[in-house]
């Protein structure tokens, strides 16, 4: 029988799709407010892997990757899905998104995002929220699943959450 251990602190991860340069300032200001600073930041890039947000958000969308420098218990992460949605609800236009926030948090094994939907591969977390994992680590990458969304596939987004794994991963060598 295995003994029961508390898990170690993983690092907050998250990604921002948004219609409107000024939302995605001041949604950035919000989440650092509440969780710290950002340590990683990708640059913008055209959100087109896929239409699912185009009815709701148009089809003109840009996406962020980020990481924060503070780490946080992997039980947290129901409680930051609720305050996210809490957040895209402040800048909803007639019922529609502006803007849309996918937190989630990377440990040595896996980047895992958190979702209110419920699938086949998603276990519920809490709260209503599900954990997803989105890229698991072998062979010294990250690699997609076959349900990984279409974005976290490409390989510049998983390079990018490599070199905010392996920044976790020594900062957090020898803690067990």
């Amino acid at each position: 029988m295995g003994a029961i251990t508390k898990p170690k602190d993983v690092c907050l991860v998250a990604a921002l799709c948004y219609n409107k340069v000024e939302l995605k300032e001041i949604t950035l200001k919000i989440l650092q407010n509440r969780y710290g600073a950002i340590e990683f930041i990708t640059e913008p890039v055209q959100f087109s892997h896929t239409n699912y947000y185009a009815g709701e958000m148009g089809a003109s969308l840009q996406k962020i990757y980020f990481s924060f420098e503070k780490f946080i218990e992997p039980e947290q992460l129901p409680d930051i899905k609720i305050f996210t949605n809490a957040v895209e609800e402040q800048f909803l236009t007639r019922g529609k998104r502006n803007v849309n926030i996918d937190p989630g948090y990377i440990e040595t094994p896996k980047l895992v995002l958190a979702t209110t939907k419920n699938f086949s591969h998603r276990i519920h977390i809490g709260k209503g929220i599900y954990g997803d994992v989105q890229l698991y680590w072998q062979q010294g990458r990250f690699n997609a699943n076959p349900w990984t969304y279409p974005d976290y596939k490409d390989l510049d987004i998983r390079l990018f959450f490599e070199k905010v794994r392996n920044a976790y991963f020594h900062k957090t060598k020898g803690l067990d």
